[in-house]
């Protein structure tokens, strides 16, 4: 059985129990004995995601072929706070630069953006509770170890913490195609990036929360950079102004 895949009443409420980050919980559709409310009562103290499947869904899943009607999926990694991030920053007496997520879903962008994070010096990646990849083994694999030295955070809404974030003196950009050309911004300062969904980009939502829009100039044939090199490209565009 892989590390983030916890199967079996007994070992998902120890997991619970123990503090184990449990991105998602699954559980076997109209079961609902005590072993089951004890484990469901533990996932909401977590505040973790909880989906009811039928048995065949959930026998799919199982990797021991003996779930008993719970199969959690936990994270492979620790996550932080982001009060850590802004820790990070006034430690090493630098303005805070985190990397916001909206949505991101496919794990090795996850990665590749952690790798990014970390070369570029970034104080923490923020990611979305809801409809986005977790630290699971394979986004570790993808970021190439960068997984142990950058701080993730998750949170349940975005634009909200944006709102928060600014409060405490942030500043926010996010990649859109439809802002100024990114070297025609100033990117100084204690700054967030934004980086939206690979398919629907950054939500309404969380654009209006942004102060600027910055778009990467595109001299090809096709309209759109994969999610994690737009992140790059803006990360280090922000890395030669700060320099």
């Amino acid at each position: 059985m892989s590390r983030e895949q916890i199967e079996g009443r007994n070992a998902v409420l120890e997991a619970f129990r123990s503090g184990k980050p449990v991105d998602k919980l699954f559980v076997l559709q109209h079961c609902e004995d005590g072993p089951v409310r004890s484990i469901l009562r533990e996932a909401k103290k977590q505040d973790t995601i909880v989906k009811f499947l039928d048995r065949e869904r959930l026998d799919q899943m199982s990797e021991t072929g003996a779930h008993q009607g719970v199969i959690a999926q936990a994270a492979a990694y620790e996550y932080a706070s982001v009060d850590d991030m802004l820790s990070l920053a006034a430690e090493r007496n630098e303005d805070p630069f985190l990397i916001l997520l909206d949505e991101i879903e496919d794990p090795h962008n996850l990665g590749a953006i952690l790798r990014t994070a970390n070369l570029a010096g970034a104080h923490g990646v923020i990611i979305t509770k809801h409809h986005s990849c977790g630290l699971t083994a394979t986004v570790a694999k993808a970021s190439a170890g960068a997984v142990n030295y950058t701080r993730v955070a998750k949170v349940n809404n975005l634009a909200r913490t944006i709102e928060e974030l600014k409060k405490r003196g942030l500043w926010f950009v996010c990649a859109d195609m439809a802002g100024t050309r990114m070297y025609d911004l100033k990117l100084t300062g204690p700054i967030g990036l934004v980086i939206g969904n690979e398919g629907k980009g950054v939500s309404r939502l969380v654009r209006e929360e942004c102060d600027y829009m910055a778009a990467i100039p595109m001299r090809g044939n096709i309209d759109s950079l994969n999610a994690s090199v737009a992140a790059g490209v803006l990360a280090y565009e922000i890395v030669r102004q700060r320099i």
